[in-house]
């Protein structure tokens, strides 16, 4: 007791001097931003966690419902959700308002890459860090810069005018100001010419980011400035944004370095798939293959490019610029979402629509599909209609699949092709129809496969393991065409698109009077299904582009009747402006 009173009185001494060093933290037991990092492995590390952030807006680990309305694009133009799936929907505008989930998920989603970048900057400059070179450490910044642009590029092309956060936050903060879009596309550019010559042209780890993926993307956000100029009524300054697109695609396009995949190439290039009318494991044999039956798969190119082991450039596949890395063997040791959830996400459940004829979880099928969304009728035949489809590798049978065989013994059709009147069950009561018509539609080779590996260790057909593009160059090719059309030079841009159908082997090439902004978004449905992010695309375009098309193209007849709102971004989510309270954050017209 005698020697706790003294200890007691030493400390009420200290706290009557008031002496603020003495509250002051000096932490040596848990982790802050100025401690944590002691060596450039631990910034890469932080940099990992972008490209995972990343990984999972294509891979979809998280199933939940704000993902799948982000990645699928549920309730735009190309896809909507099957009858069974309308708790997913995203098209009834009576129940979507700047409280739904999805806005505030997406929202969030950008800030956490946006955090993690700021940490990566913020880490690299801290001292007694060595770094083995000073392009080590440039390079460094320069991923961390390109996070931090892309999230900016998906925020404004989503939401418009967003804050613009640059460091650590420390403390809560309740007086964020929003920048306009404009400013938002400004921002991220600022970002990557910074940093542009600090990017490799090759890595030898794929997935990392190349300087191609910087160009690429930097031709995204001066078309998007520029239609946000226009908006804006700054028409000169408009045009000189596209002027800008156009030359640092030209840089990827033309740079020798990347060139469109023309011919047969990589892994299976002298063959194509193998399916089996059955549906058992067993009966997998050859009297029971497509083949037997008189059909045959033709591989070709369009195949080729996603196939396992033909994603990445390191691949020698030249029009891939950026992928996302899916490992089997990280699958199997413990890396749950090193796998594309594509074929149960994607793939129709066409054993639902056809019992008696179709069943089965099997390759022919598309693996173990449940239709979290389908495509709309403007993807299935709409955009292959006449002179658009002919010769289209895009709409060949490979590749876009619509012939399948009936797999059920007994069945009238055990081993024939089942004509798509009896699977829609045409002249069927309403509620059939509706069933059959929503699950049951063409397979794409993009989300499906006649070999799924994960058979050797029971896995059941839902997934995918190759890896997937984020950027390549036949996006950059419509980037610059929609560039080029903007500024008013159609013979250009009509190039451009007919060199993607030329590659494609299209009979009807686009003449320059015809290139319009209808059949720029139709040239992305049919070059780009199941891999850029619809809406972005649809909200990046301003106007009421967006809601034109969701009214013109849903399956559905609600959003018809409920698409009130005339909008060109989504709604700042309204949590995000109540937690604001120092400053008035207005809210995107449209969405009050």
């Amino acid at each position: 007791m005698k020697k706790i009173i003294p200890i007691l009185a030493a400390l009420m001494t200290l706290v009557a001097c008031n002496d603020d060093a003495f509250l002051t933290e000096h932490p040596k037991y848990f982790y802050t931003p100025d401690n944590a990092f002691s060596s450039q492995d631990q910034v890469d590390q932080v940099l990992v966690s972008c490209y995972a952030t990343l990984r999972d807006t294509k891979v979809m680990g998280s199933e939940g419902r704000e993902m799948f309305v982000f990645r699928c694009c549920n309730g735009t133009d190309m896809y909507d959700v099957t009858n069974i799936r309308h708790n997913y929907q995203f098209n009834d505008y009576s129940n979507i308002n700047p409280e739904h989930s999805v806005f505030k998920f997406i929202f969030s989603y950008w800030y956490k890459l946006i955090s993690y970048a700021n940490l990566a900057l913020k880490a690299a400059d801290l001292e007694g860090i060595t770094w083995d070179s000073d392009a080590s450490y440039r390079y460094a910044k320069a991923q961390a810069h390109f996070f931090r642009a892309w999230a900016y590029l998906n925020l404004g092309e989503c939401f418009g005018g967003v804050f613009l956060v640059t460091d650590i936050c420390t403390e809560p903060r309740f007086n964020f100001a929003r920048s306009t879009r404009v400013e938002t596309y400004k921002f991220a550019i600022d970002e990557l010419e910074g940093c542009l010559d600090d990017f490799p042209e090759s890595h030898p780890e794929r997935g990392r980011i190349v300087k191609g993926a910087a160009q690429h993307t930097l031709a995204q956000l001066y078309v998007d400035m520029g239609i946000a100029l226009e908006e804006e009524n700054r028409a000169e300054e408009a045009k000189k944004a596209y002027e800008k697109a156009t030359e640092y695609a030209g840089a990827l396009i033309d740079g020798g370095r990347y060139s469109l995949m023309k011919t047969r190439f990589g892994t299976r290039m002298s063959e194509g798939p193998t399916y089996y009318y059955a549906n058992i494991s067993k009966m997998r044999t050859p009297d029971h293959s497509y083949a037997s039956a008189g059909v045959i798969f033709e591989g070709n190119v369009i195949w080729d490019m996603y196939q396992p082991g033909n994603i990445a450039y390191q691949d020698g596949n030249t029009e891939s610029i950026w992928v996302v890395h899916v490992d089997l063997d990280a699958y199997m040791n413990g890396d749950g979402k090193s796998r594309l959830n594509y074929s149960r996400s994607f793939s129709p459940s066409i054993r639902e629509a056809t019992p008696g004829i179709i069943d089965g979880l099997m390759e022919d099928t598309g693996g173990r599909g449940v239709s979290w969304v389908m495509p709309t009728e403007y993807v299935r035949s709409m955009i292959w209609e006449g002179k658009w489809g002919e010769g289209d590798l895009r709409n060949s049978d490979v590749v876009f699949r619509r012939t399948i065989l009936g797999n059920v013994p007994g069945s009238a059709y055990y081993g024939r092709v089942v004509p798509w009147d009896i699977i829609y069950h045409k002249g069927g009561d309403t509620k059939t129809r509706e069933t059959a018509y929503t699950q049951a539609f063409p397979i794409s080779c993009k989300i499906a496969s006649d070999v799924y590996p994960d058979d050797a260790f029971g896995g059941n057909k839902s997934y995918l393991f190759r890896d997937d593009y984020m950027i390549r160059l036949g996006e950059t090719y419509l980037l610059r065409a929609e560039a080029w059309w903007r500024a008013g030079q159609s013979d250009k841009a009509a190039d451009d698109i007919n060199a993607i159908r030329s590659r494609a082997h299209c009979t009807y090439m686009v003449d320059p009077s015809e290139v319009n902004l209808d059949l720029i978004l139709d040239e992305r449905a049919r070059e780009l299904l199941y891999e850029e992010n619809r809406w972005n695309t649809l909200l990046r375009m301003g106007g009421t582009v967006a809601v034109d098309r969701i009214r013109e193209y849903s399956y559905w007849d609600y959003p018809r009747s409920s698409t009130m709102k005339n909008y060109s971004v989504w709604p700042i989510p309204q949590s995000v402006i109540d937690t604001n309270k120092d400053v008035k954050i207005e809210q995107n017209e449209g969405w009050y």
